[in-house]
């Protein structure tokens, strides 16, 4: 079993789409959606979101998202009604860039409290990214596909390049299938600047089919992580 997420919205169509979405990132995390009132209006309803609540929670927790305020008022008052269980978080962080990253940590077996954590740190991630400006939404930072150098090892740091050959390039799925992937290694992996371990960064890289990913990879797993990346890449991340 997983982490479950609940998302909450005032619309049962942006609700029940945001996890059409999560589940491409995250096939076996329990998805529920809590969206528009009872009698199917713009609005939240506190008996759908209590509902909510209890159907993703499998028995390893659950985190709530929610689209607005007053969707989370709804949602704290629901787990007030439920008695506050200490296995569910309502995490404050965007719905779709949080419901993202979240889905992902829940897929790589983290606990309630990591799961929360990476909701609320995926649009810092996106700020700092940009403040620093290493990583850019309009592909900044991404090489041309001019040719991958050779593999090489600077100062005990594996190097390498790969193309990017699936036609939607390092879209949200395989962002999710690296991040997924090595957040599970002993390793720190930097791809053009991003932090590889990352889904919300590695999607800001915006690499398009032909681009080339720059690959730095260290520690114990640095291998295991760079023969990863490799394969997906020649793979198309399955698209091919």
């Amino acid at each position: 079993m997983t982490v479950g997420i609940l998302v909450v919205s005032h619309s049962a169509k942006i609700a029940e789409g945001a996890c059409e979405l999560g589940a491409q990132m995250a096939p076996d995390v329990r998805l529920e959606a809590a969206g528009g009132t009872d009698d199917g209006r713009i609005g939240t309803s506190l008996e759908k979101v209590m509902a909510g609540v209890d159907a993703a929670n499998t028995g390893d927790g659950a985190v709530i998202l929610c689209d607005l305020g007053s969707a989370v008022m709804v949602a704290e008052s629901a787990l007030e009604f439920l008695g506050d269980p200490s296995d569910v978080a309502l995490a404050d962080a965007p719905l779709i860039e949080g419901l993202v990253a979240a889905a992902v940590a829940a897929q790589g077996g983290a606990g309630v409290a990591a799961v929360k954590a990476a909701a609320e740190s995926a649009l810092a991630l996106q700020v700092q990214a940009r403040i620093d400006g290493t990583v850019l939404l309009n592909g900044a930072g991404v090489r041309s596909a001019s040719g991958p150098e050779p593999s090489r090892s600077v100062g005990g740091v594996i190097v390498e390049d790969f193309e990017v050959l699936n036609q939607l390039g390092l879209h949200a799925r395989p962002a999710a299938v690296l991040a997924g992937y090595l957040g599970g290694l002993d390793v720190a992996v930097d791809i053009n600047g991003a932090d590889g371990q990352s889904v919300m960064m590695l999607m800001t890289l915006a690499a398009a089919q032909g681009s080339v990913l720059h690959v730095k990879a260290s520690g114990p797993d640095a291998r295991r992580a760079m023969d990863f990346i490799a394969e997906q890449c020649r793979s198309g991340f399955g698209e091919l």
